[in-house]
């Protein structure tokens, strides 16, 4: 388990960290999230003593980092996978790390195959790319077989079957009972991933949370639907409160002999529940071929939270006419 309590990191006049105070628990994937400047890296760096709080604490394992005697057995950690000596191979840096802490050869060549590295274990990481070196990094946070992990972007530079590599190892460690907390600018992946949620901005804990109560809360209401008739729908539900959008054409066949042959319109609608809407077209004799409540995605709840909280803003570039 992890926890940071009131944890508060100033450089000079800058707060970096505010009071962040959360936990995170074994058997579950703990989904690390934030813009840019948020303040992720920091708070990570806190976990793993590498940062000393201006204020507040922190434990994993239920102790503070640096009084582990074998930390490599109680956290693997990933925070900068090309930290490593361009020199030495895959091999000699594991068996490096090993050392320190007594693990057996089997282990290290146990975590290159796991990361599959094997074929490459004898070359020297100069030589690696982005995606290898990034493999060559969970081995390292894997050598010690610990129970918590604490993972800074580990997808990045991974291809697709990298992805779901790492996806699935760190479902399967959840499931055995280990705590794990990853960072990542993915939204899709930490939606396929995640479990928990623990979303910070500008330094601050915006919300620490299920992913799908997360994206629920997020979905606003709004339900899909689609009818012949949504003129005659918009004004029986227009009301104060309800927000109703047109997305497709929204004109009534009324000459038609059977509205059900008229080219369907189609509304997404927030401030009135799915059922209520189906009374409705039900009591008016309004055919409805969709009523469908909409969830928000991830990254669309994620950005709707953090949209205050974003350090560098982009401004679409004005356009500059029709290319010659």
């Amino acid at each position: 388990m992890i926890r940071a309590y009131e944890l508060t990191k100033k450089y000079g006049d800058t707060t970096v960290v505010q009071n962040l105070d959360f936990t995170v628990r074994p058997g579950t994937v703990t989904g690390f999230l934030g813009p840019n400047g948020a303040g992720k890296s920091t708070t990570m760096r806190m976990l793993l003593g590498l940062d000393a709080p201006t204020r507040g604490r922190s434990t994993v394992g239920g102790r503070a980092y640096a009084t582990h005697s074998a930390p490599l057995t109680e956290v693997g950690a990933l925070l900068e996978a090309r930290s490593v000596h361009p020199g030495r191979t895959a091999f000699h840096h594991l068996m490096a790390l090993a050392h320190t802490h007594g693990i057996p050869r089997s282990r290290v060549e146990h975590v290159l195959d796991l990361a599959g590295l094997t074929a490459v274990a004898g070359k020297r990481v100069k030589g690696f790319s982005l995606g290898m070196g990034q493999r060559l990094g969970i081995a390292a946070a894997l050598l010690g077989d610990p129970d918590t992990l604490i993972l800074d972007e580990p997808v990045n530079g991974l291809d697709p079957e990298g992805v779901l590599w790492i996806r699935n190892l760190l479902k399967s460690l959840a499931l055995q009972g280990r705590t794990v907390l990853v960072s990542s600018h993915l939204m899709s992946e930490m939606a396929l991933t995640a479990d928990h949620l623990v979303i910070i901005g500008r330094g601050r804990l915006l919300a620490d949370t299920t992913v799908a109560d997360f994206v629920a809360a997020a979905g606003g209401g709004a339900v899909k639907v689609v009818t012949p008739r949504p003129t005659a729908l918009r004004a029986l539900l227009h009301a104060p409160g309800i927000d109703i959008t047109a997305t497709t054409s929204t004109t009534d066949a009324t000459d038609a002999t059977d509205a059900t042959d008229a080219e369907p319109g189609l509304l997404e609608i927030r401030g009135v529940d799915a059922a209520r809407i189906g009374r409705i077209a039900a009591a008016h004799a309004i055919p409805l071929y969709e009523l469908t409540p909409l969830a928000a995605s991830l990254e669309q709840a994620f950005m709707d939270l953090t949209q205050e909280s974003v350090e560098y803003r982009i401004t679409a570039p004005e356009p500059t006419g029709a290319p010659a």
